[in-house]
């Protein structure tokens, strides 16, 4: 007798009757020839591979436009509570291959495509990467979406359709130089317009003050046109909608210009109202940026909001008609999620609707919409806090800065009353920032309009609570928690390492893919040779294909048995890719001092999208390329070390890379990262990481065992006592000759011979603006004690966290020895080793030397001891960084 189902599963559970198969190979062949037909009216004679591609896309597109119609119908008929997540970003990457993977229709795709005499592959390769976000706050979103859709919840993405999307980064002379992400110029096959419910969006005017309430009049009316793109679970039928809005001008848009016979004025306005959706975050070095930011982050806002209480209103599929006019139901139905400050105008914009179109009593909408909200900050670096000049608001969104005003002079009467005559903490808690120019503190409204605001990492949640929101963490302590940040295994493991997750499922079966915790399972595997076999055959598999698509796109050729040693992520100061550079740099005088000594073979890829103003990050770029002509031209190192800049990172790079890695940098300075999923996505593929302990990194070393990362330098306590102490760059300059070799050579011009000053900015921050008094994103960029000899680095000297003094060596310098025997082994030997050591790492702690950790160069290792409870993805499984949601569909956290 079947078991019967939990109301979770019956919450899955979405009827598929009368719909077609997804395993019928004929059904997808016939499908692709009707949609080349019919749909591209082309046929094979005159079809380019970008037109088999659409083909492709729309076959697949059929088998999800049934199960997301009923998905619909099944949200209606139950009337679950509905989770809006608002983001400025979603960087959703590719479609094609991620929605076969969740609709189970991989391999019969593979096969009709096969019998049409057409690679999959390549086809999958033509896609456009949809580009809406900069980073991880992008990439966040798009897998918190995944993970929703696969937990069967009423989820909704709420977002921009950006025209253009993140740029698209070449290498011209080693600088970055960026070119439009025209995404969409060959067309989107997974959105559908939606005109019949687009919305209109006001800016500027005045506000009147009657006896019937207030008016907000002679606005500027830009209208939003939304764009739905189906989110599909994995295997479940769930289907859910990421709706994207886009801005387009009214039809009477400035119809007078036109009746004075001004038609070119006109159109000109016209277009200028559309550029609020042309692209992703606009340069804001000037002040026309801004307000083109500020109208994004309000444009989204206001029609999200509006669609929402739509949907709220109404209470079957379909239906027009407003059934439910009571608000007081509101939070028990609707929980928003706002990702970051960005879309912090939703609790103005609520109130505004609620009290002025609704006629709910302030009181009572104030109540309604902080139930309802609930706030994600990303960050701590006081630059990323938005902070927005009153004078703009006032005249872009006059009625929400008296909100404002009017939700702050409340907040602060509350506080008064609660630590009266405490002047200072009214002025620290305050939204608005007094000053020469006065501030809206958007993060600070989001605090107070929440029901809960979360970190990312238990690291940067406490940091949160202790410094950043300290006095409202005083005032509301219940409102403050932890969601760790997570990753879908499906893109990051099952798309993007298929051999791996087919490895895994034929000895445990498929349930890890949901269920990460099920990794465990593994651990009695740790001494199966033939599994260990087939993990490191799969492993030197990516870095052949790797190696190939290297040699194919950026003309390189490298050693595939070399260790790769990737970092990978928005090119920044504090992210420390210029630490990178200090360490490559030793590395290389190294061998060219003693060329006849063994050296490990390494190949370090660094990559990552500098933002357009930021001068800095685009020098370090700059570095990296030029480091990387000398040493890859040097015939004295020759395979041993090799330098490479991917070009271009994104997502679909990303998926090639982060299976091939051998070893993750994560090396940020203690309490500047948030949280980070890179981490994450490598440690998942089998990649051993070299990091602080910062973000994420915290609880990866807790559940592995801290000595089974690479783990280095200060703590978030030992940062701020040096903060107070005060750095002397020149210090460690004077003490370490290597250090000092390398920035000499960078101030020299060795690695720059035709321009010897290119680097002097970089030597300049190093040596004199290394750190901010405030400890901002600068501290310890490079010439710091923070960058350990980890024994995977090679350096020779390790640094004490806590004294902040150099110590002896903790790793010898000697040949590979094979665990429990003395016998030296040949790197193209050490491959499954590699991976031996690595799956030991993932999922058991082990027996590994506690001082220093291992020598990731030597790999003299035990293999006893097993004992312990293992496993990093447990870690997410126990704070749910993986799977768990945001949201709660009880309205405890969004």
């Amino acid at each position: 007798m079947a078991k019967p189902l939990t109301d979770s599963e019956k919450r899955k559970q979405i009827s598929v009757r009368g719909l077609a198969g997804l395993g019928d190979v004929a059904e997808v062949r016939k499908s692709f020839n009707r949609h080349l037909h019919f749909t591209l009216v082309k046929d094979r004679n005159v079809a380019t591979p970008r037109d088999y591609f659409f083909a492709l896309a729309h076959t697949v597109r059929d088998h999800l436009v049934g199960r997301w119609i009923r998905t619909q119908q099944h949200y209606y008929e139950r009337d679950p509570k509905r989770i809006y997540y608002l983001s400025l970003e979603f960087y959703m990457g590719r479609t094609l291959q991620n929605t076969m993977v969740n609709l189970g229709l991989q391999n019969a795709c593979d096969e009709a495509i096969y019998q049409l005499g057409l690679d999959l592959e390549e086809l999958e390769e033509i896609e456009e990467d949809a580009g809406l976000g900069n980073g991880g706050l992008g990439r966040l979103a798009a897998c918190f979406l995944d993970s929703m859709a696969t937990l069967g919840l009423a989820a909704y993405g709420y977002g921009i359709r950006y025209e253009f999307g993140i740029f698209n980064q070449k290498i011209v002379n080693g600088w970055q130089v960026e070119e439009a992400d025209d995404w969409l110029r060959y067309g989107n096959p997974w959105e559908k317009a939606r005109p019949e419910y687009m919305l209109p969006v006001h800016f500027y005017g005045r506000v009147e003050h009657t006896p019937d309430g207030v008016k907000w009049l002679d606005t500027q009316v830009v209208l939003a046109m939304p764009y739905d793109t189906p989110v599909p679970g994995y295997k479940n039928n769930t289907v859910n909608t990421m709706r994207l809005w886009s801005a387009k001008a009214p039809n009477d848009f400035k119809l007078q210009d036109f009746n004075v016979g001004d038609y070119i004025e006109a159109v000109l306005d016209r277009n200028l109202a559309e550029n609020i959706s042309r692209v992703l975050y606009p340069n804001d070095n000037f002040f026309e940026g801004k307000e083109l930011r500020l109208k994004q982050e309000y444009f989204v806002v206001a029609a999200t909001l509006q669609d929402i209480i739509r949907r709220f209103k109404s209470s079957k599929f379909g239906c027009r008609d407003p059934v439910r006019t009571c608000f007081e139901t509101f939070p028990d139905k609707v929980a928003i999620q706002l990702n970051d400050t960005h879309p912090a105008l939703s609790i103005p914009e609520l109130m505004r609707i609620l009290v002025d179109v609704e006629k709910v009593d302030w009181d009572k909408a104030w109540e309604i919409t902080k139930k309802t909200c609930a706030y994600t900050n990303h960050t701590v670096l006081p630059e990323a806090l938005e902070r927005w000049p009153v004078s703009m608001f006032e005249k872009l969104l006059p009625r929400h800065l008296e909100i404002i005003y009017a939700i702050n002079q409340r907040h602060l009467d509350h506080v008064a009353a609660l630590f009266p005559g405490d002047v200072d903490r009214l002025r620290r808690m305050s939204v608005i920032e007094e000053g020469d120019c006065k501030r809206i503190n958007m993060a600070h409204l989001c605090v107070i309009g929440s029901h809960a605001v979360n970190g990312v990492a238990r690291i940067h949640s406490e940091i949160v609570k202790q410094s950043v929101f300290k006095d409202f963490y005083e005032l509301e302590p219940e409102k403050f928690q932890n969601k760790t940040n997570g990753i879908t295994p499906r893109r990051w493991l099952l798309l993007c390492n298929p051999g791996l997750a087919d490895t895994i499922v034929e000895k445990i079966g498929e349930e890890f893919l949901t269920d990460l915790s099920q990794l465990k399972k593994l651990l009695p595997l740790v001494n199966d040779e033939a599994f260990i076999r087939d993990v490191a055959k799969v492993k030197q598999e990516n870095k052949l294909k790797f190696s190939a698509f290297l040699e194919k796109e950026y003309k390189v050729k490298i050693n595939p048995s070399s260790m790769f040693d990737v970092h990978v992520k928005r090119i920044h100061e504090y992210k420390r890719q210029l630490l990178n550079c200090l360490h490559v740099i030793t590395l290389y005088n190294r061998i060219k001092r003693d060329p006849a000594k063994a050296f490990v073979p390494r190949t370090v890829m660094i990559g990552g999208k500098a933002a357009p103003g930021y001068h800095m990050a685009k020098l370090i770029i700059k570095l990296v390329t030029s480091i990387g002509d000398v040493v890859n031209h040097d015939p004295v190192v020759g395979d041993r070390l090799k330098v490479i800049f991917l070009e271009n990172y994104r997502v679909s790079l990303a998926e090639k890379v982060i299976p091939a890695a051998d070893l993750s940098q994560q090396i940020s300075t203690a309490g500047t990262e948030a949280s980070g999923t890179g981490n994450m996505k490598f440690m998942l593929n089998g990649a051993l990481t070299i990091g602080t302990m910062d973000g994420a990194n915290v609880e990866m070393a807790e559940e592995a065992g801290a000595e089974n990362l690479f783990i280095f330098g200060l703590r978030v306590e030992d940062v701020e006592a040096l903060d107070r102490k005060g750095y002397n760059a020149r210090e460690y300059y004077d003490r370490l000759p290597e250090l000092k070799q390398a920035v000499d050579q960078i101030s020299s011009g060795f690695f720059s011979p035709k321009e010897p000053d290119c680097f002097k900015d970089v030597v300049n921050m190093l040596m004199h603006h290394d750190r901010t008094p405030r400890g901002g994103p600068r501290r310890s960029s490079g010439i710091s004690p923070a960058r350990a000899s980890s024994p995977v680095t090679g350096l020779s000297r390790s640094m004490r966290g806590r004294s902040g003094a150099w110590s002896p060596p903790t790793c010898r310098s000697r040949p590979p020895t094979f665990p429990g025997t003395r016998r030296t082994l040949p790197w193209r030997d050490q491959r499954a080793f590699v991976f031996l050591l690595t799956l030991h790492l993932l999922f058991s702690p082990s027996t590994l030397p506690a001082a220093g950790g291992p020598c990731f160069s030597e790999y003299h290792v035990s293999r006893r001891g097993r004992g312990g409870q293992g496993g990093f993805e447990r870690a997410g499984q126990r704070r749910n960084v993986l799977e768990v949601l945001l949201v709660s569909c009880k309205g405890s956290q969004s």
